[in-house]
């Protein structure tokens, strides 16, 4: 078992905490960037597919894990970028010109939506939201002038340095390099005194504004960062599927977002890759079994969005900290082995926020 000692401060707001973690990041960062050299086209396709909802990912679990706020509207934000990288392109602005104004525009929408729902939380936050996400798809429907509404937009092949990024593989390097760059400033903004922040408004809304913390400033801030990261993965989206249409952003992609981040674990960068896995590769999954299920199971109607919310609430109830607190506990256990204790793994009782003040 390895034991840290602290002869730092800043030790305690480092990315690495020693040098096993730069060693296995770094293995795992040769593994993924060797891998199109090794699995076929339709395995990269997939794995971009991961990257782009990672991406997506991280900045809802800026939103929900760190900051307490809940929506049911980000597969809007994903819409908005995913619209304004392909309409900009089509004009004839360079990719690397439309990815950042795609995330900056989106932010700007987040902005805008995260200040007028201030003084909402909980159930509330959560219906406002998601009558964005209803109005933005109708706006998508209607503007037929820009979006192309129901007959579909078709996505620009985009170029960086006169090379083309059309391919799986292309997709997929500039999904990794904006994932790596989006967690990079996601890990660097927590330990800041913003994001300590934004941890301090999750816990206790009063006792961080008892401290001097702007609550509608750092509120409309948190909504800014998180939408703008999904409006980067937007961008991006639009690229793996090459065809725009408004039904593509609907209600359940939301709930597939909000499945990342429980799933993944509340409060985690790490959760939210690992629920984004979760969630992409679960339909393949589902894809190869359905016709192995018994008693014509796999054929029935509903059958994906039915499981991913039982495994929502199967996780709240028997693993709330997800799939990143199920591999915390697997770490601890090996590391512990062969002295392990059987009340260290024993599962703690959650409390919601309410229950907290009692």
């Amino acid at each position: 078992m390895r034991h840290l000692f602290r002869t730092r401060y800043q030790q305690d707001i480092a990315l690495w905490r020693h040098n096993g973690d730069r060693f296995w990041y770094a293995l795992l960062a040769l593994i993924v960037l060797l891998a199109p050299a090794v699995l076929g086209e339709f395995y990269i396709g997939e794995l971009g597919a991961v990257f782009i909802f990672a991406i997506a990912g991280v900045g809802l679990m800026l939103l929900v894990g760190y900051t307490g706020l809940i929506s049911l509207g980000h597969a809007a934000f994903l819409g908005i970028g995913a619209y304004t990288n392909a309409v900009l392109l089509a004009q004839g602005v360079p990719f690397l010109v439309t990815l950042p104004i795609a995330g900056l525009f989106t932010a700007l929408c987040g902005a805008a939506i995260g200040r007028p729902t201030l003084r909402m939380s909980g159930l509330y936050l959560a219906i406002a939201t998601l009558a964005f996400g209803s109005i933005v798809g109708t706006v998508f429907q209607k503007w037929t002038a820009v979006t192309g509404g129901f007959d579909g937009f078709a996505v620009p092949t985009p170029y960086v340095f006169g090379m083309s990024i059309e391919g799986a593989t292309g997709i997929y390097y500039v999904s990794l390099a904006v994932l790596v760059l989006v967690l990079l400033v996601a890990a660097n903004l927590l330990r800041s005194p913003t994001g300590r922040a934004l941890v301090a408004i999750r816990d206790s809304e009063v006792s961080a504004q008892s401290m001097g913390i702007h609550l509608a400033r750092y509120k409309t801030l948190a909504f800014a960062i998180s939408a703008g990261m999904t409006g980067l993965a937007g961008a991006l989206f639009a690229h793996y599927v090459r065809y725009l249409a408004p039904d593509a952003f609907d209600v359940l992609l939301s709930v597939q977002f909000v499945t990342i981040v429980f799933v993944g674990g509340l409060g985690s960068l790490r959760g939210a890759v690992l629920g984004a896995m979760f969630v992409r590769l679960l339909p393949q999954f589902i894809a190869v079994v359905r016709d192995s299920l018994p008693f014509g199971i796999g054929r029935l109607p509903g059958l994906e969005p039915s499981l991913f919310g039982l495994t929502l609430v199967l996780v709240i109830l028997f693993q709330p900290g997800g799939l990143n607190g199920m591999w915390l506990k697997t770490k601890q256990w090996f590391q512990a082995f062969p002295f392990k204790r059987q009340a260290s793994f024993r599962r703690q009782k959650s409390y919601a926020r309410s229950e907290r003040l009692r």
